[in-house]
């Protein structure tokens, strides 16, 4: 099934055994073997080209997904390489707060690697970066994901904001304040859970934003009342530069953190070390976040 997957990566037998570095004739009978299992013709042969049949796109994903674990199982084995480099994309919102702290040690724990770090809107392609942190539920078709956490998220809002108007005391009368909270649609709606059950705040938000450092920044200034994640806010709850409402609420839909890395670099030992490291070093720092290995899982890539 690996080796099938190969092939179809490669467009071709002499190609994938060039990137298998095996003989040709042991990939054509790898894929014959396969198809003589299923009991189906999985590849359409030409002397120029290869094309897949309905067979061989019904289990194309399933054989991409073996040939990752076969890599990663290879990868597992292997030490990270003395020079080996990563470049690794954050934010500047969990990233400059999550990672940037953790980088020191992790270079003193990987003195081998050559790190990288790089802004997020840098990235145009899987081309560019190694590994991304992202809280956004972005994915393209063929990455992997590595999930870090959903930290929890409260209420809160600068004393200025706050000076002269009612301070609210249930859900219901958030309506009657400016709302900041973050969302990937501008329709998205805010929903408080408590003792099981959940409500949606009233009204219509001021501000919806996928970025949590804009968002932050927004409820620091004073514009509103924002829901965001804990960890961004405990320094400024510290040093009473904002005030936690509704403290016996909490979010009901959290921001995930996730690590993803291009599908063809995943496997790579310096990128596994990394994504590791996060998840035994971020997911503790999720205060109150459940304590969990981090999961990974890879979308199908598009056949």
């Amino acid at each position: 099934m690996a080796v099938f997957a190969r092939v179809v990566e490669q467009n071709g037998f002499t190609a994938a055994a060039r990137k298998l570095q095996v003989p040709k004739v042991r990939v054509s009978r790898s894929v014959a073997a396969l198809e003589r299992a299923l009991g189906a013709r999985l590849l359409e042969r030409t002397t120029r080209r290869i094309a897949l049949t309905s067979a061989g796109k019904a289990i194309l994903a399933h054989c991409q997904r073996v040939a990752l674990e076969v890599e990663a199982a290879r990868a597992a084995l292997q030490p990270v390489a003395d020079g080996a480099s990563l470049r690794v994309a954050i934010d500047q919102g969990f990233g400059r707060l999550l990672v940037a702290p953790l980088v020191p040690r992790f270079l003193e724990s990987f003195p081998q690697i050559q790190l990288r770090l790089i802004n997020a809107e840098e990235i145009h392609g899987p081309d560019d970066f190694d590994v991304e942190l992202r809280s956004d539920g972005r994915l393209a078709e063929g990455e992997v994901v590595t999930s870090l956490g959903k930290p929890p998220m409260i209420l809160c809002a600068a004393p200025n904001y706050l000076t002269g108007k009612p301070m609210p005391q249930s859900p219901s009368e958030l309506a009657q304040h400016a709302l900041l909270w973050a969302a990937s649609r501008p329709d998205g709606v805010l929903r408080l859970a408590k003792a099981g059950g959940s409500v949606v705040v009233p009204g219509a938000p001021r501000l919806v934003a996928q970025d949590l450092s804009a968002l932050h920044g927004a409820v620091a200034a004073g514009l509103g009342i924002g829901a965001l994640p804990e960890f961004m806010c405990r320094n400024g709850l510290a040093m009473k530069r904002l005030v936690r409402l509704l403290p016996d609420w909490e979010i009901a839909d959290r921001v995930e953190l996730t690590a993803v890395s291009p599908a063809t670099r995943a496997a790579d030992p310096a990128v596994r070390s990394f994504i590791e490291y996060l998840g035994a070093h971020v997911v503790p720092a999720l205060a109150g976040a459940p304590e969990q290995p981090a999961t990974t899982a890879v979308r199908k890539a598009a056949s």
